[in-house]
């Protein structure tokens, strides 16, 4: 038989979830529309995401840095482990201000590292307990909701917990990032209003799926936490 527990977990479920559904659905559509939109525009510099990206890097001291073209869309990401930018076909090969902006943004990270930035470095140093944390966090979370085992379910929540924070944490990198793409973007030789305006447009899109996902992350622990405290 499902516990008092239990019924309040799917009874909370509208007031903290579906709000966070919501946001995420849009950020999911506006990433989607902006992207369309600006892979559709050719940008005045005139070369492609790779060619930025490898610009970029070099004037900021990171030839070492290499760059790899990856499948998938938007799926492009800087490694620190190994130095290296992994560029999806339609970034790496692409002209257009979406292509740039994102090549741009990445190398944002490879800059960040290079840097020590902090919070790159306070997220890299919390990787590994955020993997384990998501694969036990809600398994222990369940366990304790249908068997009312309070020690699993607070265990659960302190697990999700840091997940959160590593959420909470990755918004300072992506937005710092950001920056130092639009401001690489802004110095180039050649850059119009136009490519300024759209791939700050797109960078403000990507940001917003981040906002999105932390904000699904916290209300979930804060729905939890409201089920923990009417059982005290």
């Amino acid at each position: 038989m499902l516990t008092g527990r239990y019924h309040n977990y799917i009874s909370s479920y509208f007031i903290y979830i579906i709000p966070a559904m919501l946001l995420s659905l849009f950020a999911q559509y506006k990433i989607q529309a902006v992207y369309r939109e600006y892979m559709g525009r050719l940008s005045s510099l005139g070369k492609s995401g790779s060619e930025i990206a490898r610009a970029i890097l070099d004037k900021n001291g990171l030839r070492n840095v290499n760059i790899k073209e990856v499948p998938g869309t938007l799926s492009d990401f800087y490694d620190p482990r190994d130095k290296s930018l992994s560029l999806s076909r339609d970034i790496s090969a692409g002209t257009s201000i979406a292509s740039i902006a994102v090549a741009a943004h990445e190398v944002g990270h490879a800059i960040q590292d290079k840097e020590s930035y902090p919070m790159l470095n306070l997220r890299s140093f919390m990787a590994p307990a955020v993997r384990i944390s998501s694969s036990l966090a809600m398994y222990l979370i369940l366990a304790g909701l249908f068997f009312d085992f309070t020690r699993l379910f607070d265990i659960g929540i302190i697990l999700y917990a840091v997940i959160v924070l590593f959420t909470l944490v990755t918004l300072p990198v992506e937005f710092n990032a950001s920056r130092r793409a639009l401001n690489e973007i802004r110095s180039m030789p050649g850059v119009n209003d136009e490519t300024i305006y759209g791939s700050k447009k797109v960078l403000k899109a990507a940001a917003l799926t981040y906002v999105a996902s932390a904000f699904a992350a916290l209300s979930e622990l804060l729905r939890l936490l409201s089920m923990r405290r009417r059982d005290d």
